[in-house]
């Protein structure tokens, strides 16, 4: 259905349609890879395509010639540099409302291995900072400390925030459901608002949420107390059931 026309071009629904889609996903894309390594390496491919476009269209037969002799190789290149954000890509894909439309989403399992170490932690007044990334990538952060890349474990965080354990300093990182990284450092809030007698830990946790859109879950030693720090703000005193309540609704999560 044609709905008017500019100058020589000929715009219809199909076409507004196609484009928001277009607009939306790259969007998302932005967001994922926004803050990763990845990201930057995304610009100097976009860089390297657009070079490649302006050589055809003036002519020049030897950057021409160069550029068509790697286009082969490209998007080999391209699946293994991006193979970390694709995963996370599928893994959002996976877990989007249209998919879940079609198919029963289970409970998720890596939450309530969360909230259960939480609750573990606060019993045993171990101090512990658990990151979970939502829609921005915390490349930079994970790679303050040392990779881990196993899967969500109550047995798992607790036995890392143990005070023997040489990975308890810093934060857990928890991305696409999996431990990325321990003894991660995040960044410290400069905030007047947060209580004087709150240390680093809670600090370093607003201090993160304030830079990302990321949910950080706070252990204090000293009390116990258990503390979330989402979108530069921190609440405190959460038990099994608010806790896993409010990391399923940060999360986007759906339980049937």
């Amino acid at each position: 259905m044609e709905l008017f026309k500019i100058g020589f071009l000929t715009v219809s629904i199909k076409d507004i349609i196609d484009i928001a889609v277009i607009s939306y996903l790259t969007y998302k894309v932005y967001l994922i890879m926004r803050g990763t390594r990845a990201y930057q390496m995304l610009i100097g491919l976009i860089f390297i395509l657009l070079a490649s476009f302006l050589a055809q269209a003036l002519n020049m037969s030897g950057m021409s010639w160069l550029f068509n002799s790697i286009s082969t190789v490209w998007v080999v290149a391209f699946v293994i540099i991006f193979q970390p954000e694709l995963r996370r890509l599928l893994i959002y894909a996976g877990q989007s409302r249209v998919v879940r439309l079609f198919v029963r989403v289970e409970e998720n399992v890596s939450l309530i291995e969360v909230t259960k170490a939480a609750i573990e932690l606060s019993k045993r007044r171990y101090g512990g900072i658990i990151v979970l990334q939502r829609d921005a990538g915390l490349r930079s952060v994970i790679e303050t400390g040392v990779s881990i890349q196993s899967k969500v474990s109550e047995a798992l965080i607790v036995t890392l925030f143990s005070p023997r354990s040489p990975l308890h300093d810093g934060a857990v990182i928890i991305a696409n459901d999996l431990v990325e990284a321990a003894k991660c450092i995040l960044p410290l809030s400069d905030s007047p608002d947060l209580d004087p007698s709150l240390g680093t830990r809670h600090r370093a946790a607003l201090g993160l949420s304030e830079e990302s859109d990321a949910v950080i879950v706070v252990v204090s030693e000293e009390t116990g107390i258990i503390s979330i720090a989402k979108d530069g703000k921190l609440t405190r005193g959460y038990d099994y059931n608010s806790l896993l309540k409010t990391l399923q609704g940060s999360l986007k999560v759906q339980v049937e």
